[in-house]
């Protein structure tokens, strides 16, 4: 019983090890979305603020047409972005309910196999108890036989 709960301990610390990477990784890769998304903002803020430079000192229909489409795809993508975070939270939160529950079994095994330890300690603690309740009763035993003879 002792090794098969070991097995299952040590299976569910690779399990909660492996979750911990899931995690850490649904966790980068919402960074790396967020890092995206400011980039692209930037970016928009940059074309913009050079949008009215360039306004500054004259546009004709055709240059004002060609930079309003790009603002306009640009803003087309921040949207797409913005739709996409709710995805990456999502992966952030399933991963972290896995990680919660992996560490929640890797537990109940440790507390399994603590209890079952305890369990055998005091069995040894009764074991050698009555042990030397016998002994002590062997002796006393004897005692009172040597005394009868004398």
């Amino acid at each position: 019983m002792e090794n098969a709960l070991d097995f299952l301990l040590e299976q569910s610390k690779e399990h909660e090890e492996k979750a911990v990477m899931a995690l850490n990784q649904a966790r980068q890769e919402l960074d790396g979305y967020y890092e995206q998304l400011r980039q692209i903002e930037q970016y928009r803020l940059d074309y913009c603020n050079q949008l009215v430079e360039r306004g500054k000192n004259g546009l004709t229909a055709s240059q004002y047409s060609h930079l309003n489409r790009f603002l306009t795809q640009l803003d087309e993508t921040l949207s797409k972005q913005k739709s996409a975070e709710s995805h990456f939270k999502q992966q952030v939160e399933n991963c972290r309910e896995h990680w919660l529950d992996t560490r929640k079994t890797r537990r109940s095994y440790e507390w399994l196999i603590d209890k079952r330890q305890a369990e055998k300690e005091n069995a040894e603690i009764r074991r050698e108890q009555r042990q030397l309740d016998e002994f002590c009763t062997l002796q006393y035993a004897r005692r009172r036989s040597s005394d009868r003879l004398m």
